[in-house]
């Protein structure tokens, strides 16, 4: 399982959505070339709506054990509590009363709170009059306790409300928002006007305009982000939490790169305008608007990149094919060293997960020319020529085999996308909008591209969706899928 280092020309499209970012060091010695800016690590965005949820549950559960002693009285009231909290908290769940948003208003959330508690109430009533007639609710009591569960949750959902426009105010979070102008300004207006909403606009990410010198004048406002190396900072410089989409993210591939890459840096996603409207679900009881837009939160699922799991078996099985392969390793660098000289081992600069560099090994096989004239035309037009050692390597696999050392360093995974070079990356981030967003897992041996026959001449778009479909996608029985494929190659490989 080995992986094509070449770099091959592609067709020009869009511009694109990630920078390509740093190369950190290297793993034998740092690679060359100038230091770029890149994205901090993944923040997990579970943690922030946990603490979201949590004030609005303690209010219904608070509001729930004050009601039913006053309506129950004392000894029936415990046994009734526990399930009353729970089916109270499914019933509010189920409607949406715990999705956060910046702005949720109480009024908008009075008849569904008002038709859960009703539920709940009449399913205690229910229960009752069938378990204990004598303490059956009369209908009059049975409205009381109705008006005043309502009452207790509305009136503790707003203290929760209160508390959380205030600590906006005082800390509000870095917010981008991605859209034409001129909603993405007029978006931006509203938020910086209402600092109760607690989104601080940072900058617009400006869809469908043109960069450079053709791109009209940029009016008062957050700056005008129109390249990727504009995103990256702003998101470095501000820490961005939140990003407003006002087009569809998912219209073309330049938003849905976009939407990939804040999604894997825990931003939390929005929707507003035109773009909540499109997603053909009514919005949530309690959403409202936002200055006059319609709002609402894009559910995205946490991405599953393998993670601890994943690292560990490419830790053990690098292991074991370091140790099996430790007499192959030797006599291929003993047969570098005899044919071709001092150097057994090149070293190639890739760029790696998160856009930072390393060195991938393997074995050296090429030299340089010196003129043979029984070189293969077109073999020495850089200078070198493919050594009949080298080509006895390639064609068994062997020169491949040092790769395991990045396996377990770190740099390269058993399955991910192919690693490629930083001038490769470079043109291939600004030809297709949707490369940047294979840089979020570590690149691999082997892949879902490789195994369907894409290498480095084969279209970077077609690349590209391969990759981003296998982190999208990612599963153990995948990668178990993938290596199977590759071995199943390898035979072919050989024998060309």
């Amino acid at each position: 399982m080995t992986t094509d280092s070449a770099d091959a020309p592609h067709s020009a499209r869009v511009r694109p959505p990630a920078a390509a970012a740093v190369p950190a060091t290297a793993a034998v010695h740092p690679p060359r070339g100038p230091a770029r800016e890149t994205l901090p690590p993944p923040r997990p965005g579970r943690g922030v709506r946990q603490r979201a949820v949590a004030p609005l549950l303690a209010a219904d559960c608070l509001a729930t054990v004050c009601t039913a002693p006053a309506v129950l009285g004392t000894g029936t009231a415990p046994m009734a509590l526990g399930p009353m909290v729970l089916g109270l908290l499914l019933l509010h769940s189920r409607a949406g009363l715990y999705r956060p948003h910046p702005a949720p208003s109480l009024l908008g959330a009075l008849p569904v709170l008002l038709g859960r508690a009703a539920v709940c109430w009449c399913a205690v009533a229910a229960v009752l009059a069938a378990v204990r007639p004598a303490q059956a609710l009369p209908p009059a009591l049975l409205v009381g306790a109705v008006a005043l569960h309502t009452a207790l949750v509305c009136g503790a959902r707003a203290l929760v409300h209160r508390a959380r426009r205030a600590a906006a105010r005082r800390r509000p979070r870095a917010t981008l928002i991605v859209g034409a102008e001129p909603a993405a300004r007029q978006l931006a207006g509203v938020l910086h006007a209402r600092p109760g909403y607690g989104m601080r606009p940072v900058g617009v990410v400006v869809t469908g305009a043109p960069a450079g010198p053709e791109a009209p004048p940029e009016p008062a406002g957050p700056p005008r982000l129109t390249t990727p190396q504009d995103i990256t900072r702003a998101v470095i410089r501000h820490t961005v939490r939140d990003a407003v989409f006002t087009v569809p993210p998912y219209g073309d591939p330049y938003t849905a790169a976009l939407l990939r890459r804040f999604v894997d840096q825990g931003a939390a996603i929005w929707l507003a305008g035109a773009a909540a409207a499109l997603e053909g679900r009514p919005p949530p009881p309690a959403s409202g608007h936002l200055g006059g837009f319609a709002w609402r939160r894009l559910e995205t699922a946490p991405p599953r990149h393998g993670g601890a799991g994943k690292r560990a078996l490419d830790l053990v099985l690098a292991v074991v094919a370091l140790v099996v392969a430790a007499p192959v390793l030797l006599g291929g660098a003993l047969a570098v060293r005899l044919a071709d000289g001092p150097g057994v081992l090149c070293r190639q600069e890739r760029v790696g997960r998160g856009g930072r560099g390393f060195l991938l090994l393997t074995f050296r096989t090429r030299r340089p020319y010196d003129g043979d004239a029984a070189t293969p035309p077109g073999d020495a037009a850089d200078g070198l020529r493919t050594s009949r050692v080298g080509r006895l390597l390639r064609r068994t696999g062997v020169a491949g085999l040092p790769r395991w050392w990045n396996v377990l360093r770190g740099d390269l995974s058993l399955v991910g996308p192919c690693p490629e070079g930083p001038r490769t990356v470079e043109r291939c981030t600004r030809s297709c909008p949707e490369y940047g967003a294979r840089h979020r897992m570590a690149p691999g041996l082997t892949g879902l591209a490789q195994v369907h026959g894409l290498h480095g001449g084969s279209p970077v778009e077609d690349r590209a969706r391969f990759d981003n479909l296998y982190i999208d996608s990612w599963s153990w029985g995948q990668d178990v899928r993938i290596m199977l494929r590759a071995v199943a190659r390898l035979p072919r490989r050989e024998g060309r």
